[in-house]
């Protein structure tokens, strides 16, 4: 098993309970930890051989244009979406950090992550 990591993705999305914050927006970074085989692309060094990072990036892009109230439905979807798309994924953990939220002080982020194991 092998980590496929897509490290503090950037992002301008209208997440959040607030009008306001659905009307203005916010910036949003996105971690993705993939856990799966990578071997058979180890030897071969052929790209349909893995998951393929560009194409998880657009999945997440996909999810993340998509507005929501609370990261926790942000969450779910990306984990949903990722995992549908592509074989062979064993585990997914995904973090998304909402920068600088509105919570009446000076905070750098708020984040949620979640876990999902493929059905064996």
């Amino acid at each position: 098993m092998s980590k496929i990591l897509l490290e503090n993705m950037e992002f301008f999305a209208y997440h959040g309970c607030f009008k306001e914050e659905q009307i203005i927006g916010n910036q949003f970074l996105v971690n993705m930890e993939i856990e799966t085989d990578t071997q058979k692309a180890e030897l071969s060094d052929h790209l349909k051989d893995t998951v393929n990072y560009q194409e998880v990036y657009n999945t997440i892009r996909e999810q993340i244009d998509v507005k929501s109230h609370l990261l926790e439905h942000v969450g779910r979807r990306i984990l949903d979406a990722v995992m549908e798309k592509f074989d062979g994924i064993k585990h997914l953990k995904v973090k998304v950090s909402k920068m600088h939220p509105p919570m009446g002080g000076k905070m750098k982020c708020v984040s949620l992550e979640m876990e999902r194991s493929a059905d064996v």
